[in-house]
């Protein structure tokens, strides 16, 4: 079987990762702050944002690259596919902003994308492994 959708949102999340990457380290060189944060609260927001970003996308990557092995349908792959986009981006956005309110409610919304979308993928492969329910 080729692999045909989900291949597209993991080089997207990979460049992603790798710019949420960039961002701690151009903000270590700024700060002069090697190891830890030191206190400095948009360093501290950085670091949080590539960590969880590497605590939740890759999971949900498997869940959805099992979910195209096993024949789900293309359109829900690539629905499922761009709500993770989504929702790492809002989550991205609202983490790495100072202010709490309305970024507040991105983080939020971020992470309800996020773990809908590994929630979703993750019924889709629990009914693959059961012919009656897939």
């Amino acid at each position: 079987m080729t692999l045909s959708v989900i291949p597209l949102y993991a080089g997207l999340l990979a460049f992603m990762y790798v710019g949420l990457s960039a961002r701690v380290i151009l903000m270590r060189r700024k700060s002069g702050i090697v190891l830890g944060d030191s206190g400095d609260i948009t360093l501290t927001r950085r670091q949080r944002v590539h960590a969880n970003f590497a605590e939740y996308a890759p999971l949900a990557l498997v869940l959805l690259l099992m979910a195209e092995l096993q024949g789900a349908p293309v359109f829900v792959l690539h629905g499922l596919g761009i709500l993770l986009i989504a929702g790492r981006v809002l989550h991205a956005s609202g983490v790495s902003q100072e202010q709490e309110s309305a970024p507040f409610l991105h983080r939020v919304m971020g992470m309800a994308l996020t773990f809908g979308v590994i929630l979703i993928a993750s019924l889709m492969n629990i009914a693959s492994v059961f012919p009656a329910f897939s």
